[in-house]
């Protein structure tokens, strides 16, 4: 065990515990200890990453890392790696939208006079406008060019938290992700004010019910609490005054688009940590984004997103006072933290366990698969407890340890084992589709073990087990056989499921 691992050693044991007997068939003996998992190698600032270093930061600025990427990034020095990161973000998704996800006839909803049929018809659309958008998503993180801008919009998913249960209009939770995308890595203020004025934002926290003379404070608390400020750092009058000036925000039932509405909006004075004045909504976001908790708050949450579960201090109050001195903007805020010292530091190896989405998108990724339907690995990360679309409340996931618990551990042992089991793990090229992407289960691992890059040891299963795992193996003894065994039994190791 690795005591380093702040993650603690009872979730390791838990995934040790948990796996499934006789799901491997290893052919030859285990790997002999010359032959285990190289050494985690460091990388100064100004030397080359090396394989260790651009899967760390890969992995954890994305979904998994094939290896044509890391030999790509493995050269480069931490500040030409992350120049060349935050150079490729987009500002939009690649992935075709289906019609349904589209289509303005999905905002009518059923009127009063609706039939019960029409209502059924009604909730179906809904059900698989739902299902649609989820594998849409998933297969953005697959295709991507920019991995770095889809793990920000899915960190920005979970921050801004809203759930198609709750808002009931699958259009509305799409352009959402879109707006999320947009700014994912733009600027902080801009992506706050946008997505407070976000519809799907104005339904799911009731800001559609605020209006003069009956407040509606759940917008107001939640935008200081859990979007900005943090606990401690405002007042229960505060926010009594900051949903007097939210008043009037609202939305066009037709369209589904943000609308303001001056009859509803309260225009009288309000004090807002000690300003006073006829203060709207855009005005007490401005305060908000004045106070340097909310870059603190900010930089605490993406410490624990891309370093460590225990920020350090120190760290995010040098880092946070470089991003509000930017403007906030997200650029410098992740510049700082994808190149400090704490990020490549070796106890924060394998500190993190792998998000659903991460476990499932990022090995699919990493051993080059592109299912033709992604729906059921979509569904594969909803039993892993992250329901894209559907976080469990306005927190968002907690992430981090609750990741796993008896259910969900089994869940993820499953998926893996599936992958690991398809009978064709290992196939030739020939499995490959007429369009020239990997299949479902389609592991082509000659093509695979060709493109991992020499450095990263002479024997091919060494190389293979630095590229699969952040530290290693907790079962070494389990690990033998040729390349597609190797891959097969590292991707059962507990210590495949952290980073």
């Amino acid at each position: 065990m690795h005591g380093r691992w702040v993650t603690g050693t009872a979730i390791l044991f838990a995934l040790a515990a948990c796996a499934p007997t006789g799901a491997l068939s290893l052919s030859g003996a285990p790997l002999a200890p010359s032959l285990s998992r190289a050494p985690l190698a460091s990388s100064p600032s100004g030397a080359p990453l090396g394989i260790d270093g651009a899967r760390l930061l890969l992995t954890r600025t994305g979904f998994g890392a094939a290896p044509a990427e890391l030999a790509a990034f493995a050269p480069l020095t931490r500040e030409q790696a992350v120049d060349r990161l935050l150079a490729s973000t987009d500002t939009r998704a690649v992935t075709p939208v289906p019609p349904i996800l589209d289509d303005p006839a999905s905002m009518k909803r059923p009127g009063r006079d609706a039939t019960d049929d029409e209502r059924k018809a009604y909730r179906r659309q809904q059900r698989d406008a739902a299902l649609a958008l989820r594998a849409w998503w998933l297969h953005e993180m697959l295709v991507t060019p920019s991995p770095l801008t889809e793990r920000m919009t899915l960190f920005w998913h979970g921050h801004f938290a809203t759930s198609v249960q709750k808002v009931r209009l699958v259009p509305l939770m799409y352009r959402q992700n879109v707006t999320l995308r947009a700014n994912a890595v733009g600027n902080f203020g801009t992506l706050l004010h946008e997505v407070s004025k976000d519809p799907a934002m104005l339904i799911y926290l009731d800001a559609v019910q605020n209006r003069r003379g009956h407040p509606n404070e759940n917008f107001a608390r939640e935008v200081m609490e859990l979007f900005t400020l943090g606990e401690g750092h405002y007042s229960e009058q505060d926010i009594k005054e900051a949903a007097r000036a939210f008043t009037g925000w609202s939305i066009d039932r037709d369209t589904g688009e943000y609308l303001w509405r001056p009859r509803l909006h309260d225009d009288g004075v309000k004090t807002v940590f000690g300003h006073s004045g006829n203060l709207d909504g855009d005005g007490v976001l401005d305060l908000i984004l004045a106070r340097p908790e909310t870059a603190e708050f900010i930089t605490t949450e993406l410490w624990r997103e891309f370093i460590s579960p225990t920020p350090d201090k120190v760290e995010v109050a040098r880092i946070a006072a470089r991003f509000r001195a930017s403007n906030y903007d997200i650029k410098t805020l992740l510049r700082a933290l994808l190149e400090s010292n704490a990020f490549y530091a070796q106890d924060a190896r394998g500190t993190l366990v792998r998000s659903p989405a991460d476990l499932v998108a990022g090995t699919l990724h990493t051993l080059d698969i592109l299912p033709a339907n992604t729906l059921p690995y979509a569904v594969a990360c909803a039993a892993m407890g992250q329901n894209l679309f559907a976080p469990p409340n306005v927190k968002g996931w907690p992430g981090g340890d609750v990741w796993i618990n008896s259910s969900t551990l089994l869940a993820r042992k499953q998926f893996l084992a599936r992958i690991a089991r398809a009978d064709n793990f290992g196939a030739a090229p020939a499995s490959r589709g007429a369009d020239g992407m990997q299949r479902e289960g389609a592991f082509d691992a000659p093509r695979w073990l060709a493109q991992i890059p020499r450095g990263a040891g002479a024997d091919p299963r060494t190389r293979a087990l630095q590229l699969l795992l952040p530290v290693a193996a907790v079962d070494a003894g389990k690990i033998g056989g040729d390349v597609p065994n190797v891959v097969r039994s590292a991707l059962q190791d507990p210590a495949y499921q952290l980073d």
